[in-house]
């Protein structure tokens, strides 16, 4: 099929993997309603278009954490990313680095970081979660730090794993494991192009930062089982001190919804935030993301660095996060769609699709540099349709 969006990206990407990854990737909790949240409240947000501007050169480059970037989007966090394409972490982080944009690692990935490190000329960002053991959070902080990495994105909005009916539904968590084998293994048989490039060529399916603790487990039921035993309910605002007190990079928190919890951040020593509802796969119900943002970026924009993720789907939708007040943007699920799509060429073409949206939002909104995006790019109804 043809290419042309991100929505096409996702079609091809339904056709190539087994229903249990797809769902796994494309699903959120519960009903669900979150997850369409984020997606529909971006694009009701109506830019104002302008005119007779000179937008003959528009730069669409920017500085993050110390580190100069083509343009304002990083690669999010996607567990189990090295499924969706063979050792899927690794072609999708050299696709960020030849777009000049960030590759962040998460903590459940399937290459461990010194392999994708390895692969890569300026290290990649990495995600942690809080784990029930602390010393192995620690080994995983210094073993992130020697190798070169140096923004760290510690997740907070996980204490305990959400409720994802989809997952159940496609015998990824069934209440039957043996039922849920079988039905994985059917699935399997009829997508024998994923079968032989990724389940076979693209092995070994382990967690590759955290095989130690699995002591040799490597199903997905290890898996599953592991998250729901290892995420830590009691983390406080405290952890986020103690965390501090083994990176000394920049550090970036992930899972912020509410301008209190900004301010506590900003208080804690953080350089930045993400304002996240982790894709709608936590707490469904709660407010999209680009609801949560303008509040978000008023109470601290201008004392550390907001960054936003959620229902991103074009460059037009970067155009719009960064004008509610965003410095940059994280993707997740349209990397992982274009991953399994396409491989490494996939991602490259995502990301030059959304540099092309990304210029032509800005030329028709007078915008000529991403310094300059901001409210002013909005339709002055804007309120009424999407952002408080």
């Amino acid at each position: 099929m043809a290419i042309a969006s991100v929505r096409d990206f996702r079609t091809a990407a339904q056709r190539k993997l087994p229903r249990f990854l797809f769902d796994y990737i494309d699903g959120g909790s519960y009903d669900e309603v979150t997850l369409r949240r984020n997606v529909e409240d971006l694009t009701k947000i109506s830019l104002r278009q302008r005119i007779l501007r000179d937008v003959s050169q528009i730069d669409l480059r920017t500085n993050l954490f110390g580190q100069s970037l083509a343009m304002p989007i990083a690669l999010g966090p996607v567990g189990l990313a090295g499924i969706y394409g063979r050792r899927g972490e690794v072609p999708a982080a050299r696709a960020a680095g030849r777009a000049g944009v960030p590759f962040c690692l998460s903590t459940v990935s399937v290459c461990p970081i010194t392999e994708v490190n390895s692969a890569l000329s300026q290290a990649c960002w990495f995600q942690l979660y809080v784990l029930r053991d602390r010393g192995f959070m620690r080994e995983l902080l210094s073993l992130a730090s020697s190798t070169g990495s140096r923004v760290l994105v510690f997740t907070v909005d996980m204490p305990v794993p959400g409720a994802r009916h989809r997952d159940k539904h496609s015998g990824l968590t069934p209440a039957n494991p043996a039922f849920g084998s079988l039905r994985r293994f059917f699935q399997i048989v009829a997508h024998p192009h994923w079968a032989w490039n990724v389940g076979i060529h693209g092995r070994p399916h382990n967690l590759g930062n955290v095989a130690a603790v699995l002591k040799g487990k490597s199903g997905l039921e290890d898996f599953i089982g592991w998250l729901g035993q290892n995420f830590d309910p009691s983390v406080t605002w405290k952890d986020l001190a103690w965390i501090r007190e083994y990176w000394k990079g920049p550090l970036i928190i992930k899972g912020i919804m509410d301008p209190e919890d900004a301010e506590k951040a900003r208080d804690m020593g953080a350089q930045g935030i993400v304002v996240s509802n982790h894709g709608g796969r936590q707490l469904d119900g709660v407010s999209s993301t680009v609801r949560a943002l303008p509040a978000i970026a008023e109470r601290v924009g201008d004392q550390l660095t907001v960054l936003a993720d959620g229902g991103i789907r074009s460059g037009l939708d970067v155009v719009r996060m960064l004008a509610l007040g965003a410095r940059g943007v994280f993707l997740g699920r349209a990397w992982a769609y274009a991953l399994a799509a396409g491989g490494e060429a996939g991602v490259v073409r995502l990301l030059e699709m959304l540099r092309q949206e990304m210029l032509v939002a800005m030329a028709l909104t007078g915008q000529v540099s991403i310094a300059s995006i901001n409210r002013t790019a909005l339709d002055v109804g804007h309120e009424q349709t999407g952002a408080s």
